[in-house]
């Protein structure tokens, strides 16, 4: 597990143990029949969890259900699912695309799921007293890491559009660099030391497992520079 995973767990779990804000009744919502219809056919994608679809969904529910679904409904009900927050929460944690039998096809391409971390942190920041930026920013690092992207090509895929954006995502790399800089430090003092992996973790009281993660982490470049 990675630092920025680590960060993103203990995040969650400080979310998870904050006081709820009090909950408006529920107002009564009528379902799209479509998505009801998918949902009643595939209930592993479009049930209580949902996944990334696969590209090319639309076309594959057109050619398999020519005589349930219409073209123009159908379209209009992948967008509300496909804009609905849950799904954007989906793909912000970096699930891969899934074909409607819920096997995993393709990865989600970096753009999209940073612009889906971007919209379900601005939805949750606009219901919120509670400041969500340190949760965005590790979210954002775990999607630069898992894009495998230089700084440079990693913006240029993302395209920030608002300084608000440009701002998270430059505190986003300046958190990433700051752990590469711990890495390398490391690094450098294991060379030094001339000691194996168990004693040089036991001279600074870490664990040999984390040293062995970090040591191997830090002697490859990380994409932030």
């Amino acid at each position: 597990m990675t630092d920025t995973e680590l960060q993103l767990r203990a995040q969650e779990g400080a979310a998870a143990q904050a006081p709820a804000r009090p909950k408006k009744p529920a107002r009564t919502r009528q379902v799209n029949p479509v998505l009801e219809q998918l949902f009643e056919l595939y209930p592993k994608m479009f049930g209580a969890h949902f996944l990334p679809l696969k590209l090319g969904v639309f076309q594959d529910l057109l050619a398999l259900h020519p005589d349930v679904f219409k073209r123009d409904e159908l379209k209009v009900a992948l967008g509300l699912h496909a804009r609905s927050t849950r799904y954007l929460e989906s793909v912000a944690s970096l699930y891969p695309r899934h074909d409607l039998q819920a096997v995993p096809v393709e990865p989600v391409s970096p753009e999209h799921v940073h612009h889906a971390i971007l919209e379900v942190f601005r939805r949750r920041q606009a219901r919120s007293n509670q400041d969500l930026r340190p949760f965005v920013r590790v979210q954002l690092m775990a999607a630069i890491e898992a894009s495998g992207l230089s700084r440079e090509d990693y913006a240029l895929r993302v395209q920030q559009q608002d300084n608000a954006s440009d701002a998270l995502l430059d505190d986003a790399f300046a958190e990433l660099g700051k752990q590469a800089a711990k890495r390398e430090a490391l690094l450098r003092a294991f060379e030094a030391s001339a000691k194996t992996v168990a004693e040089f973790a036991e001279m600074y009281g870490m664990d040999p497992t984390e040293v062995s993660r970090i040591l191997e982490r830090g002697a490859h470049l990380d994409p932030v520079a």
